[in-house]
């Protein structure tokens, strides 16, 4: 997970606040790397030459999406097992709130907005961090 951060934080920083006139694009990377690694960078290490996502990839400014899909998917998830996954009817009811606030509706809306139509609030990562074991409180939802 650190790692699809590191890469989008470097994503964010080569694309909107790289300035080759102050610094290079490897004094970025290690500068996101003292927030994102356990271990410092090697001075010879040149990842950033072979990161194609970000320049040939169609990503330009956009590879949080990565993360951010995962946001979604966890936090939907959750929706479900908070009504208790072994209750088929609640579990269909819910099926069909998911399908007509957001798959029915395709690209017709904002997809935020959709998710709030579902949902009833702004995403939270909390669902994902829980489902990866990070979450402070670490409470598993019963299933």
């Amino acid at each position: 997970m650190l790692r699809q951060i590191m890469f989008s934080m470097l994503d964010m920083e080569l694309h909107h606040s790289f300035d080759p006139t102050k610094e290079s694009i490897f004094d970025i990377q290690r500068r996101v790397a003292e927030k994102t690694s356990f271990l410092p960078l090697l001075d010879y290490d040149r990842f950033l030459c072979s990161f194609s996502h970000i320049f040939g990839g169609g990503y330009a400014a956009g590879y949080y999406s990565y993360k951010w899909a995962e946001v979604l998917s966890a936090d939907a998830f959750a929706a479900f097992e908070e009504i208790g996954l072994n209750d088929d009817n609640k579990t269909r009811e819910l099926g069909a709130r998911f399908r007509n606030s957001i798959l029915s509706k395709g690209g017709s809306q904002h997809p935020i907005e959709l998710f709030k139509e579902f949902r009833g609030r702004e995403p939270s990562a909390e669902a994902l961090l829980r489902q990866r074991g990070l979450s402070e409180v670490n409470k598993k939802i019963p299933v």
